[in-house]
Protein backbone atom coordinates (compact mmCIF):
# COMPACT_ATOMS: atom_id res chain seq x y z
CA UNK A 1 0.00 0.00 0.00
CA UNK A 2 0.75 3.41 -0.90
CA UNK A 3 2.53 5.84 1.93
CA UNK A 4 -1.00 8.22 0.81
CA UNK A 5 -3.17 5.10 1.46
CA UNK A 6 -1.38 4.49 4.71
CA UNK A 7 -1.78 8.64 5.41
CA UNK A 8 -5.56 8.16 4.95
CA UNK A 9 -5.98 4.88 7.28
CA UNK A 10 -4.10 7.03 10.18
CA UNK A 11 -1.01 4.81 10.13
CA UNK A 12 1.57 7.77 9.72
CA UNK A 13 1.31 9.25 13.46
CA UNK A 14 4.62 9.64 15.29
CA UNK A 15 5.16 10.65 18.94
CA UNK A 16 8.35 12.11 21.23
CA UNK A 17 11.58 9.75 21.09
CA UNK A 18 11.88 7.86 24.40
CA UNK A 19 14.38 9.42 26.25
CA UNK A 20 18.00 8.79 28.36
CA UNK A 21 18.60 5.51 30.24
CA UNK A 22 17.72 4.58 34.10
CA UNK A 23 19.41 3.48 36.24
CA UNK A 24 20.73 0.35 36.37
CA UNK A 25 18.73 -1.82 38.96
CA UNK A 26 19.88 -3.09 42.31
CA UNK A 27 18.13 -6.35 41.55
CA UNK A 28 20.47 -7.92 39.15
CA UNK A 29 24.01 -8.83 39.84
CA UNK A 30 25.59 -5.94 38.14
CA UNK A 31 29.39 -7.96 37.73
CA UNK A 32 27.52 -10.75 35.92
CA UNK A 33 25.66 -8.63 33.30
CA UNK A 34 26.83 -5.00 34.00
CA UNK A 35 26.51 -2.59 30.56
CA UNK A 36 30.29 -2.98 28.74
CA UNK A 37 32.04 -0.48 27.17
CA UNK A 38 29.84 0.12 24.79
CA UNK A 39 27.44 1.47 27.59
CA UNK A 40 24.32 -0.83 27.63
CA UNK A 41 22.73 -4.15 29.18
CA UNK A 42 24.91 -6.94 27.36
CA UNK A 43 26.20 -5.03 24.43
CA UNK A 44 27.67 -7.91 22.59
CA UNK A 45 31.80 -8.35 22.11
CA UNK A 46 31.96 -11.39 19.68
CA UNK A 47 30.23 -12.53 16.13
CA UNK A 48 27.25 -13.41 17.72
CA UNK A 49 24.31 -11.99 19.41
CA UNK A 50 21.55 -13.38 21.93
CA UNK A 51 18.21 -13.79 21.74
CA UNK A 52 16.00 -14.72 24.70
CA UNK A 53 12.78 -16.81 24.01
CA UNK A 54 10.46 -17.01 27.01
CA UNK A 55 7.65 -19.46 26.27
CA UNK A 56 5.40 -21.57 27.89
CA UNK A 57 6.98 -24.82 27.89
CA UNK A 58 4.36 -25.84 30.47
CA UNK A 59 1.29 -24.99 32.06
CA UNK A 60 -2.50 -23.84 30.45
CA UNK A 61 -1.04 -22.63 27.34
CA UNK A 62 1.77 -24.70 26.60
CA UNK A 63 0.41 -25.67 23.16
CA UNK A 64 0.85 -22.03 22.12
CA UNK A 65 4.38 -22.04 23.93
CA UNK A 66 5.37 -25.05 21.45
CA UNK A 67 4.37 -22.93 18.44
CA UNK A 68 5.90 -20.15 19.15
CA UNK A 69 9.24 -21.65 19.95
CA UNK A 70 9.47 -23.29 16.22
CA UNK A 71 8.50 -19.63 15.21
CA UNK A 72 11.12 -18.48 16.95
CA UNK A 73 13.35 -21.21 15.43
CA UNK A 74 12.39 -20.52 12.49
CA UNK A 75 13.10 -17.18 12.32
CA UNK A 76 16.49 -17.20 13.63
CA UNK A 77 17.15 -19.31 10.47
CA UNK A 78 15.83 -16.92 8.40
CA UNK A 79 17.89 -13.80 9.77
CA UNK A 80 21.07 -15.75 9.84
CA UNK A 81 20.60 -16.91 6.05
CA UNK A 82 19.02 -20.16 5.83
CA UNK A 83 15.93 -21.25 4.77
CA UNK A 84 14.13 -19.48 2.34
CA UNK A 85 13.83 -16.83 4.09
CA UNK A 86 10.07 -16.49 4.99
CA UNK A 87 8.97 -12.90 5.38
CA UNK A 88 12.34 -11.27 5.30
CA UNK A 89 11.06 -11.31 0.98
CA UNK A 90 8.04 -9.25 2.02
CA UNK A 91 8.58 -7.38 4.35
CA UNK A 92 8.52 -3.47 3.50
CA UNK A 93 11.27 -2.50 5.29
CA UNK A 94 14.59 -3.75 3.41
CA UNK A 95 17.18 -3.57 6.15
CA UNK A 96 17.76 -7.12 6.74
CA UNK A 97 19.58 -9.21 4.36
CA UNK A 98 19.99 -12.75 6.31
CA UNK A 99 23.21 -12.01 7.44
CA UNK A 100 22.39 -11.70 11.23
CA UNK A 101 21.75 -8.62 12.63
CA UNK A 102 24.39 -6.11 12.39
CA UNK A 103 26.53 -8.71 11.35
CA UNK A 104 26.33 -10.93 13.76
CA UNK A 105 24.95 -14.20 13.71
CA UNK A 106 21.68 -14.84 15.67
CA UNK A 107 22.12 -17.37 18.30
CA UNK A 108 18.97 -18.11 21.04
CA UNK A 109 18.45 -19.24 24.38
CA UNK A 110 14.72 -20.71 25.78
CA UNK A 111 13.36 -20.73 29.44
CA UNK A 112 9.85 -21.85 30.60
CA UNK A 113 7.21 -19.17 32.33
CA UNK A 114 4.94 -21.93 32.90
CA UNK A 115 2.31 -19.76 32.67
CA UNK A 116 3.31 -17.98 35.74
CA UNK A 117 4.41 -14.27 36.39
CA UNK A 118 7.14 -15.49 39.16
CA UNK A 119 8.64 -18.32 37.13
CA UNK A 120 8.74 -16.07 33.83
CA UNK A 121 10.68 -13.32 35.49
CA UNK A 122 13.50 -15.76 37.24
CA UNK A 123 13.78 -17.31 33.61
CA UNK A 124 13.90 -13.92 31.81
CA UNK A 125 16.14 -12.72 34.84
CA UNK A 126 18.40 -15.73 34.07
CA UNK A 127 18.90 -15.32 30.41
CA UNK A 128 19.68 -11.68 31.04
CA UNK A 129 22.44 -12.51 33.43
CA UNK A 130 23.80 -15.98 32.95
CA UNK A 131 23.04 -15.66 28.94
CA UNK A 132 23.73 -12.40 27.74
CA UNK A 133 20.32 -11.93 26.25
CA UNK A 134 19.86 -8.67 24.91
CA UNK A 135 16.45 -9.06 23.92
CA UNK A 136 13.20 -11.17 25.61
CA UNK A 137 10.96 -11.91 23.86
CA UNK A 138 7.52 -14.57 24.19
CA UNK A 139 5.00 -15.74 26.65
CA UNK A 140 1.31 -16.60 26.30
CA UNK A 141 -0.04 -14.78 28.94
CA UNK A 142 -0.67 -11.11 29.97
CA UNK A 143 0.05 -11.70 33.37
CA UNK A 144 3.70 -12.85 32.18
CA UNK A 145 4.18 -10.48 30.01
CA UNK A 146 3.03 -7.74 32.58
CA UNK A 147 5.65 -8.81 34.74
CA UNK A 148 8.47 -9.92 32.52
CA UNK A 149 8.20 -6.30 30.29
CA UNK A 150 8.33 -4.73 33.96
CA UNK A 151 11.95 -6.54 34.48
CA UNK A 152 12.76 -5.99 31.22
CA UNK A 153 12.67 -2.09 31.95
CA UNK A 154 14.91 -2.57 35.04
CA UNK A 155 17.55 -4.53 33.16
CA UNK A 156 17.85 -2.39 30.19
CA UNK A 157 16.85 -4.73 27.68
CA UNK A 158 13.77 -4.89 24.67
CA UNK A 159 11.07 -6.78 25.19
CA UNK A 160 9.00 -7.72 22.24
CA UNK A 161 5.82 -9.34 24.21
CA UNK A 162 4.54 -12.81 22.27
CA UNK A 163 0.75 -13.29 23.19
CA UNK A 164 -1.09 -10.52 25.56
CA UNK A 165 -4.18 -9.60 25.05
CA UNK A 166 -4.60 -7.50 28.21
CA UNK A 167 -5.34 -3.66 27.63
CA UNK A 168 -2.89 -3.14 30.84
CA UNK A 169 0.14 -4.36 29.20
CA UNK A 170 0.26 -1.35 26.74
CA UNK A 171 -2.31 0.33 29.21
CA UNK A 172 -1.73 1.30 33.37
CA UNK A 173 1.50 -1.28 32.65
CA UNK A 174 3.03 -0.09 29.33
CA UNK A 175 7.15 0.56 29.36
CA UNK A 176 9.02 2.56 27.18
CA UNK A 177 11.29 -1.11 26.34
CA UNK A 178 8.43 -2.81 26.05
CA UNK A 179 6.48 -3.56 22.71
CA UNK A 180 3.42 -5.39 21.38
CA UNK A 181 2.45 -6.93 18.36
CA UNK A 182 -0.38 -8.72 19.14
CA UNK A 183 -4.12 -6.81 19.60
CA UNK A 184 -5.59 -6.23 22.66
CA UNK A 185 -9.05 -6.93 24.38
CA UNK A 186 -10.53 -3.34 23.11
CA UNK A 187 -9.99 -4.09 19.79
CA UNK A 188 -11.44 -7.93 19.81
CA UNK A 189 -14.46 -6.14 21.63
CA UNK A 190 -14.53 -3.51 19.03
CA UNK A 191 -14.20 -5.85 16.34
CA UNK A 192 -16.75 -8.42 17.18
CA UNK A 193 -19.32 -7.04 19.18
CA UNK A 194 -21.39 -5.67 15.97
CA UNK A 195 -21.35 -8.68 14.21
CA UNK A 196 -22.52 -10.84 17.58
CA UNK A 197 -26.02 -8.04 17.54
CA UNK A 198 -25.78 -8.67 13.62
CA UNK A 199 -26.02 -12.43 14.14
CA UNK A 200 -27.78 -12.94 17.58
CA UNK A 201 -29.97 -9.66 17.29
CA UNK A 202 -29.87 -6.52 19.80
CA UNK A 203 -31.94 -8.17 23.13
CA UNK A 204 -29.50 -10.67 24.27
CA UNK A 205 -28.74 -11.20 27.95
CA UNK A 206 -24.96 -12.66 28.69
CA UNK A 207 -23.04 -14.17 31.26
CA UNK A 208 -19.63 -13.99 31.80
CA UNK A 209 -17.10 -16.55 32.91
CA UNK A 210 -14.04 -14.66 33.32
CA UNK A 211 -10.20 -16.10 33.68
CA UNK A 212 -9.07 -14.34 36.95
CA UNK A 213 -5.99 -12.33 36.00
CA UNK A 214 -5.40 -9.13 34.48
CA UNK A 215 -6.42 -10.35 30.84
CA UNK A 216 -9.43 -12.06 31.87
CA UNK A 217 -10.28 -8.97 33.69
CA UNK A 218 -9.84 -6.29 30.71
CA UNK A 219 -11.79 -8.95 28.00
CA UNK A 220 -14.81 -8.74 30.44
CA UNK A 221 -14.27 -5.15 30.75
CA UNK A 222 -14.56 -4.32 27.28
CA UNK A 223 -17.15 -7.24 26.22
CA UNK A 224 -19.46 -5.48 28.39
CA UNK A 225 -18.96 -1.83 27.32
CA UNK A 226 -18.92 -2.62 24.16
CA UNK A 227 -22.36 -5.38 24.06
CA UNK A 228 -24.08 -3.11 25.86
CA UNK A 229 -23.42 -0.90 23.12
CA UNK A 230 -25.47 -3.37 21.21
CA UNK A 231 -28.49 -3.64 23.31
CA UNK A 232 -27.19 -6.68 24.97
CA UNK A 233 -27.14 -6.72 29.33
CA UNK A 234 -24.89 -8.71 31.43
CA UNK A 235 -27.09 -10.93 34.06
CA UNK A 236 -23.17 -11.74 35.73
CA UNK A 237 -19.20 -11.87 35.34
CA UNK A 238 -17.67 -14.60 37.58
CA UNK A 239 -14.05 -15.05 38.15
CA UNK A 240 -12.66 -18.69 37.97
CA UNK A 241 -8.80 -19.26 38.73
CA UNK A 242 -6.21 -19.82 36.11
CA UNK A 243 -5.58 -23.20 37.20
CA UNK A 244 -9.30 -24.54 36.85
CA UNK A 245 -9.73 -27.45 34.78
CA UNK A 246 -13.27 -28.77 35.08
CA UNK A 247 -15.95 -25.47 34.78
CA UNK A 248 -18.82 -27.64 35.45
CA UNK A 249 -19.67 -26.13 38.92
CA UNK A 250 -19.31 -22.23 37.44
CA UNK A 251 -21.71 -23.50 34.03
CA UNK A 252 -24.73 -24.94 36.66
CA UNK A 253 -25.62 -21.80 37.53
CA UNK A 254 -25.64 -20.19 34.04
CA UNK A 255 -28.84 -22.35 33.10
CA UNK A 256 -31.29 -20.63 35.84
CA UNK A 257 -30.25 -17.12 35.27
CA UNK A 258 -32.05 -16.07 32.66
CA UNK A 259 -29.19 -15.47 30.37
CA UNK A 260 -29.43 -16.34 26.85
CA UNK A 261 -25.88 -16.24 25.80
CA UNK A 262 -22.10 -17.73 27.73
CA UNK A 263 -19.39 -15.08 27.13
CA UNK A 264 -16.27 -17.43 27.98
CA UNK A 265 -13.62 -15.01 28.67
CA UNK A 266 -10.45 -18.01 28.67
CA UNK A 267 -7.91 -18.60 26.35
CA UNK A 268 -5.93 -21.89 25.85
CA UNK A 269 -6.98 -25.03 27.75
CA UNK A 270 -8.92 -23.21 29.37
CA UNK A 271 -10.80 -22.15 27.09
CA UNK A 272 -10.84 -25.71 25.98
CA UNK A 273 -12.29 -27.35 29.08
CA UNK A 274 -14.72 -24.37 29.73
CA UNK A 275 -16.41 -24.92 26.05
CA UNK A 276 -16.32 -28.77 26.59
CA UNK A 277 -17.97 -28.53 29.39
CA UNK A 278 -21.21 -26.31 28.05
CA UNK A 279 -21.83 -28.27 25.51
CA UNK A 280 -21.73 -31.05 28.10
CA UNK A 281 -24.10 -29.42 29.62
CA UNK A 282 -26.18 -29.47 26.32
CA UNK A 283 -26.22 -25.14 26.08
CA UNK A 284 -26.04 -24.92 22.55
CA UNK A 285 -29.32 -27.10 22.53
CA UNK A 286 -31.09 -24.82 24.45
CA UNK A 287 -33.87 -22.36 24.07
CA UNK A 288 -33.91 -19.51 25.96
CA UNK A 289 -35.99 -16.61 26.24
CA UNK A 290 -37.47 -17.83 23.03
CA UNK A 291 -33.54 -17.63 21.37
CA UNK A 292 -31.38 -20.09 20.83
CA UNK A 293 -28.86 -20.06 23.21
CA UNK A 294 -25.20 -19.29 22.35
CA UNK A 295 -21.76 -19.23 23.31
CA UNK A 296 -19.50 -17.13 22.42
CA UNK A 297 -14.98 -17.32 22.77
CA UNK A 298 -14.27 -13.26 22.26
CA UNK A 299 -10.32 -14.65 21.67
CA UNK A 300 -9.76 -17.72 20.20
CA UNK A 301 -6.54 -19.47 18.42
CA UNK A 302 -6.37 -22.70 15.79
CA UNK A 303 -4.67 -24.38 18.65
CA UNK A 304 -7.66 -23.78 20.68
CA UNK A 305 -9.73 -24.70 18.17
CA UNK A 306 -7.66 -28.29 17.36
CA UNK A 307 -8.09 -28.63 21.50
CA UNK A 308 -12.09 -28.36 21.54
CA UNK A 309 -12.60 -30.39 18.31
CA UNK A 310 -16.31 -30.40 17.04
CA UNK A 311 -17.62 -27.76 19.73
CA UNK A 312 -15.64 -25.22 18.23
CA UNK A 313 -18.59 -25.38 15.40
CA UNK A 314 -20.35 -22.37 14.69
CA UNK A 315 -18.71 -20.27 16.99
CA UNK A 316 -17.82 -16.73 16.91
CA UNK A 317 -14.89 -14.90 18.36
CA UNK A 318 -11.58 -12.75 17.26
CA UNK A 319 -7.94 -13.85 16.28
CA UNK A 320 -5.04 -11.31 15.88
CA UNK A 321 -4.03 -13.68 12.60
CA UNK A 322 -5.35 -16.62 10.84
CA UNK A 323 -2.95 -18.67 8.09
CA UNK A 324 -5.51 -18.40 5.77
CA UNK A 325 -5.56 -15.21 4.81
CA UNK A 326 -3.89 -14.37 1.22
CA UNK A 327 -1.37 -11.62 1.73
CA UNK A 328 2.25 -11.94 0.33
CA UNK A 329 3.76 -12.13 4.02
CA UNK A 330 0.94 -14.44 5.15
CA UNK A 331 1.37 -16.93 2.29
CA UNK A 332 5.19 -16.44 2.25
CA UNK A 333 5.01 -17.63 6.24
CA UNK A 334 2.94 -20.42 5.97
CA UNK A 335 5.15 -21.91 2.91
CA UNK A 336 8.11 -21.68 5.41
CA UNK A 337 6.72 -22.97 8.20
CA UNK A 338 4.81 -25.63 6.80
CA UNK A 339 7.96 -26.74 4.86
CA UNK A 340 9.56 -26.97 8.11
CA UNK A 341 7.04 -28.54 10.80
CA UNK A 342 4.61 -30.16 8.63
CA UNK A 343 1.62 -28.07 9.49
CA UNK A 344 0.41 -24.66 9.39
CA UNK A 345 1.62 -22.12 11.69
CA UNK A 346 -1.05 -20.64 14.72
CA UNK A 347 -1.24 -16.64 15.49
CA UNK A 348 1.05 -17.28 18.40
CA UNK A 349 3.42 -18.65 15.76
CA UNK A 350 2.84 -15.68 13.38
CA UNK A 351 3.35 -13.07 16.19
CA UNK A 352 6.23 -13.95 17.53
CA UNK A 353 8.27 -14.48 14.30
CA UNK A 354 7.13 -10.76 13.34
CA UNK A 355 8.31 -9.87 16.50
CA UNK A 356 11.37 -11.55 16.08
CA UNK A 357 12.17 -9.90 12.81
CA UNK A 358 10.63 -6.09 14.31
CA UNK A 359 13.43 -6.14 16.59
CA UNK A 360 16.12 -7.27 14.24
CA UNK A 361 14.99 -4.75 11.92
CA UNK A 362 14.80 -1.78 14.13
CA UNK A 363 18.50 -3.03 15.40
CA UNK A 364 19.81 -2.97 11.99
CA UNK A 365 18.06 0.35 11.15
CA UNK A 366 19.57 2.08 14.09
CA UNK A 367 22.81 0.75 13.55
CA UNK A 368 22.95 -0.04 17.27
CA UNK A 369 21.83 -3.41 19.95
CA UNK A 370 21.47 0.04 22.72
CA UNK A 371 17.69 -0.13 23.76
CA UNK A 372 17.92 3.18 23.37
CA UNK A 373 18.40 3.21 19.71
CA UNK A 374 16.15 0.52 19.39
CA UNK A 375 12.72 2.41 21.05
CA UNK A 376 12.78 5.38 18.60
CA UNK A 377 12.95 2.85 15.72
CA UNK A 378 10.30 1.09 16.37
CA UNK A 379 8.02 4.08 17.74
CA UNK A 380 6.14 5.14 14.99
CA UNK A 381 7.42 2.73 12.54
CA UNK A 382 4.76 1.58 9.60
CA UNK A 383 5.36 -1.20 8.07
CA UNK A 384 3.68 -3.93 5.38
CA UNK A 385 4.51 -7.38 4.37
CA UNK A 386 4.03 -9.40 7.64
CA UNK A 387 0.31 -10.08 7.56
CA UNK A 388 -2.65 -8.38 8.46
CA UNK A 389 -1.80 -5.41 5.96
CA UNK A 390 -0.57 -1.99 6.82
CA UNK A 391 0.68 -1.96 10.93
CA UNK A 392 1.84 0.70 13.13
CA UNK A 393 4.01 0.51 16.04
CA UNK A 394 2.28 3.67 17.62
CA UNK A 395 4.54 5.92 19.66
CA UNK A 396 2.48 6.74 22.70
CA UNK A 397 1.54 3.48 23.83
CA UNK A 398 4.03 1.07 21.64
CA UNK A 399 1.18 -0.84 21.11
CA UNK A 400 0.69 -2.07 17.09
CA UNK A 401 -2.43 -1.52 15.34
CA UNK A 402 -3.59 -3.78 12.51
CA UNK A 403 -7.18 -4.72 10.92
CA UNK A 404 -9.00 -7.13 13.54
CA UNK A 405 -9.46 -10.49 12.12
CA UNK A 406 -13.56 -11.86 13.38
CA UNK A 407 -13.25 -15.70 13.04
CA UNK A 408 -15.74 -18.77 13.55
CA UNK A 409 -15.52 -22.31 13.99
CA UNK A 410 -15.82 -24.10 10.22
CA UNK A 411 -18.93 -26.00 10.35
CA UNK A 412 -17.29 -28.59 7.73
CA UNK A 413 -13.48 -28.52 7.72
CA UNK A 414 -11.51 -30.37 5.29
CA UNK A 415 -8.74 -31.21 7.68
CA UNK A 416 -7.65 -31.08 11.59
CA UNK A 417 -6.46 -27.74 10.14
CA UNK A 418 -8.88 -26.36 8.64
CA UNK A 419 -10.93 -25.31 11.81
CA UNK A 420 -11.19 -21.43 11.68
CA UNK A 421 -12.83 -19.44 8.67
CA UNK A 422 -12.33 -16.01 8.86
CA UNK A 423 -15.89 -14.43 9.08
CA UNK A 424 -15.08 -10.65 8.85
CA UNK A 425 -11.96 -8.57 8.64
CA UNK A 426 -12.54 -5.44 10.79
CA UNK A 427 -10.46 -2.40 9.60
CA UNK A 428 -8.00 -0.67 11.38
CA UNK A 429 -9.73 2.99 12.13
CA UNK A 430 -12.91 1.01 13.57
CA UNK A 431 -10.75 -0.80 16.20
CA UNK A 432 -7.99 2.23 16.95
CA UNK A 433 -8.57 4.11 20.48
CA UNK A 434 -6.75 7.32 22.02
CA UNK A 435 -3.98 6.41 23.97
CA UNK A 436 -5.86 8.36 26.95
CA UNK A 437 -9.20 6.06 26.79
CA UNK A 438 -10.49 5.08 29.80
CA UNK A 439 -9.32 1.26 29.30
CA UNK A 440 -6.15 2.10 28.93
CA UNK A 441 -5.25 4.98 31.32
CA UNK A 442 -3.48 5.82 34.54
CA UNK A 443 -0.12 4.31 32.33
CA UNK A 444 3.17 6.04 31.80
CA UNK A 445 5.94 4.82 29.32
CA UNK A 446 8.62 6.32 31.17
CA UNK A 447 12.08 6.30 29.76
CA UNK A 448 14.38 3.48 27.70
CA UNK A 449 16.35 2.17 29.97
CA UNK A 450 19.82 0.59 28.65
CA UNK A 451 21.39 -0.41 31.37
CA UNK A 452 23.67 2.38 31.29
Amino acid sequence: MSKSNLTRRGLLKTGAVAGAGLALPTIFDGATWAASHSGFTNAPQGKTVTLGFNVPQSGPYADEGADELRAYKLAVEHLNGQGDGGMLNTFSSKALDGTGILGKKVEFVTGDTQTKSDAARASAKSMIEKDGAIMITGGSSSGVAVAVQGLCQEAGVIFMAGLTHSNDTTGKDKKANGFRHFFDAYMSAAALAPVLANKYGKDRKFYMLTADYTWGWTQAASMKEFMEKEGWSMVADVKTPLASTDFSSYLAPVLSSGADVLILNHYGGNMVNSLTNAVQFGMRDKMVNGKQFEVVVPLISELMAKGAGANIKGILGSSNWNWKLQDEGTKAFVKSFGTKYGFPPSQAAQTCYVQTLLYADAAQRAGSFNPCAIVPALEGFKFDGLGNGPTLYRADDHQCFKDVLVVQGNETPENEYDLLNVAEVTPVEKVMYKPDNKFFAGGNLGQCNSGA
